[in-house]
């Protein structure tokens, strides 16, 4: 088996704007919907910003950017995963004009990760709405979403497209379901959202997407556009039919969103979803035909844990931030978080992805979130000894690396939070993911300097070698 990764394989990490830039009110920026979820998924939103909220500075990237891309640089990036904060461009989200402020900071970190020959790698909606659409039209529950994020996806396609090829139109989509607020803008809560406001919302999302497609590929001819889904394998927890038939239904309700971005339709399991739940769909003129011919270049995915599901829903046990549920597998370990840790699900996952759709894939998050200990060592050097970090990743890339051997095309990797930041799930910076040790802390102290841990040159001989050297 040949131990090296494909030629021309991309190696690189992934942030969100949210969570890392920080600078919430600065140079024009309007409000965004993380900017009201001090406690990520697991508390209240507020009225207004509130000094609880770490994602206000997060790791300040938004200043520091030069020196954390040069860090990115030395470990051998091929590529950096990260997004543009909508209402940095549109502060309200449904203004004419853009703020010129806002573009031109991603002129400057675009051209920043070129000068290194890193290429970016683009989410165009990543876990934040502008707080105006979320409020004044409940998100993507309203069609005119569609057009403000047309005007949106225009404005940076036009400004951006000689220097992004890669695009990914929504973070995650699917965890819409879980998620309405922070996934989809949606401000009725989730405990009041009707099924059919919710689904509506989701094909109003689908349709977006497809003209987004539409639109870069236009504009863009060289560009490759994909959607971005949250993976997670489900598991019978038996080999009881009901529970394989419970498993196949809940691995319906993620694929669904793939099945449509790459098939162009919904799928019949969705069509018999809708009329059991007296859900209908109001489809425009134009929609079937847009979804239909604008499907996506490639899927990319996240990929941190799989799940069990078992007809007996009494059985389940979701872990702390696990936007998905399911039922706690009993042969697998778990991470502080509750989540479980399963190298060979990314396997299986890539196998799935590319038996059902034959797109070309992409791993555009996967990583282990854990408390760090910063420590001096004898030289005086700060770091963190993080070997749990480096096995988790190298569980699974060995695991991807099999995948590959099994014939899956795999574009590239970009594990998630390449350098800490705030969590999206339980907005603490104490869940770490980094290669790079930020130093701030949950009660907001902290000197915000970079070290690095051990990983970070484990993963430089990582993208040194190809792979080979893991």
């Amino acid at each position: 088996m040949n131990m090296r990764f494909p030629d021309g394989f991309l190696w690189g990490g992934a942030v969100a704007a949210n969570q890392c830039e920080g600078a919430y009110n600065e140079d024009g920026k309007g409000l965004s919907t993380q900017d009201v979820a001090p406690h990520g998924i697991k508390g209240p939103i507020t009225k207004e910003p509130t000094s609880d909220n770490m994602k206000l500075i997060g790791i300040d990237f938004y200043h520091r950017y030069k020196d954390d891309i040069k860090l990115f640089a030395e470990m051998g990036f091929k590529v950096f995963r990260t997004s543009i904060a909508w209402s940095r461009i549109f502060p309200g989200g449904d203004e004419k004009e853009p703020n010129e402020k806002g573009l031109q900071f991603y002129d400057d970190l675009f051209d920043e990760l070129l000068k290194y020959g890193i290429e970016p790698l683009v989410t165009i909606s990543h876990y934040e709405t502008p707080l105006h659409l979320s409020v004044k039209y409940d998100g993507w529950v309203n069609r005119d979403m569609i057009s403000f994020y047309e005007r949106y996806v225009r404005t940076i396609f036009n400004r951006y497209g000689s220097k992004v090829k890669y695009w990914l139109t929504f973070n995650e989509i699917n965890s819409v379901l879980h998620e309405p607020f922070m996934s989809g803008g949606i401000y009725t809560d989730k405990s009041q959202l009707k099924k059919q406001d919710l689904y509506q919302a989701i094909h109003h999302e689908l349709v977006a997407s497809a003209l987004a497609t539409k639109i870069g590929h236009e504009m863009m001819p060289d560009s490759k556009i994909g959607c971005m889904i949250l993976s997670m394998p489900m598991y019978a927890l038996t080999s009881d039919p009901d529970d394989v038939i419970a498993a196949m239904k809940a691995d319906h309700m993620n694929t669904f969103f793939g099945d449509v971005h790459v098939r162009g339709e919904y799928p019949g399991y969705m069509k018999r979803y809708f009329k059991e739940n007296d859900i209908q769909i109001q489809m425009a003129d134009g929609d079937e035909a847009l979804l239909k011919n604008h499907t996506v270049d490639f899927v990319s995915f996240s990929y941190y844990m799989s799940a069990c599901e078992a007809a007996d829903r009494l059985k389940a046990q979701a872990g702390e931030g696990n936007l998905m549920g399911g039922v706690t597998n009993p042969y697998l370990k778990q991470s502080e978080w509750g989540w479980a840790i399963d190298p060979q699900g990314i396997r299986y996952v890539l196998n799935q992805f590319y038996d059902r759709w034959q797109k070309p894939l992409f791993i555009v998050e996967n990583g282990l979130g854990a408390v760090d200990e910063l420590i001096t060592e004898p030289d005086g050097t700060k770091t963190v000894l993080d070997d749990y970090r480096i096995n988790y990743l190298r569980d699974h890339l060995i695991q991807v690396r099999e995948a590959i051997e099994d014939g899956v095309p795999v574009m590239g990797y970009t594990s998630w939070g390449c350098i800490d930041l705030v969590s999206a799930s339980t907005a603490q910076l104490k869940k770490r993911y980094g290669f790079i040790y930020v130093d701030r802390n949950d009660d907001g102290t902290g000197t915000l300097n970079r070290y690095k841990k051990k990983s970070f040159e484990w993963y430089k001989n990582v993208i040194g070698t190809n792979g080979e050297n893991l």
